[in-house]
């Protein structure tokens, strides 16, 4: 292993281990959960109805300063694609509002961003996003995971792995959901050692459309991996879905800053 890889894994555990909200699982897997991020239009117009169509429902973290705009991913959600997520009952978590990295900016800077995203949804849906966060880029400070952990439900990085028997409610493990039916092997597995350990797993991705960007996956990949996660006995939950059986709450609040610096 490399200096580098060395340097980067001493980091993975400093941050996993620090500043954690562990809570026990339980009895409670095999869970499932689907979650897109940003999101692009296809995440709700094929991958919601994917899931909807198995009675399962995903999670979208928002980042509400995308709104209306194309990029890579695709075209990115529109205000009626919120009415649509909200009606279907999917959940709408968030993401800050422009997509910022927190190692990019100061601690302040990156609070009050995902304090006006927060807000952002309330504004423009009338209600409050479920409390529940993801990193953009799956990127996290010591700082960050310390302050967001004290006022929303849970944030989610991008580090593989399975969620239990203890649950970080500060920094749960998500595993991505990129390609084609060419990873079918691979989703299966994660699906079964789930199922042996009796865990929760997060599988996380972007648009989803037949010729997907590389942060993206196929439909067919998706109905696989979802498929699977039933015929494993697993249930399939929204990243709220779990945290309340936890016993955690939404902060329903959006003023962040002036609590935690």
């Amino acid at each position: 292993m490399s200096v580098r890889a060395q340097l980067g894994s001493l980091r993975r555990q400093m941050l996993s281990s620090a500043y954690s909200r562990q809570v026990p699982l339980g009895a409670r897997g095999p869970i499932v959960s689907f979650a897109f991020d940003d999101f692009p239009r296809t995440a709700l117009t094929s991958g919601g109805r994917i899931l909807k169509s198995c009675g399962a429902r995903g999670t979208y973290y928002t980042a509400i300063g995308l709104m209306n705009s194309s990029n890579d991913l695709g075209e990115q959600f529109r205000t009626e694609d919120l009415d649509s997520l909200l009606a279907d009952g999917h959940e709408l978590a968030s993401h800050t509002f422009g997509h910022v990295s927190c190692r990019s900016v100061s601690l302040s800077t990156f609070i009050r961003e995902v304090e006006k995203g927060r807000r952002a949804i309330q504004e423009i849906t009338g209600q409050v996003d479920s409390g529940n966060f993801a990193f953009p880029f799956g990127e996290v400070t010591l700082n960050a995971k310390r302050a967001l952990g004290k006022c929303v439900a849970s944030c989610r990085g991008i580090w593989q792995g399975l969620n239990g028997p203890e649950v970080d409610l500060n920094l749960l493990r998500a595993n991505s959901l990129y390609g084609d039916r060419d990873k079918n092997n691979w989703v299966e597995e994660l699906i079964v050692e789930n199922e042996r350990q009796k865990s929760w797993l997060i599988f996380y991705s972007h648009d989803v459309r037949d010729t997907p960007s590389r942060f993206g996956c196929t439909p067919a990949l998706l109905e696989f991996a979802v498929s699977c996660a039933l015929g494993r006995n697993a249930r399939i939950l929204t990243v709220a879905e779990v945290v309340a059986e936890l016993g955690g709450s939404a902060c329903v609040g959006t003023r962040v800053l002036g609590a935690v610096l």
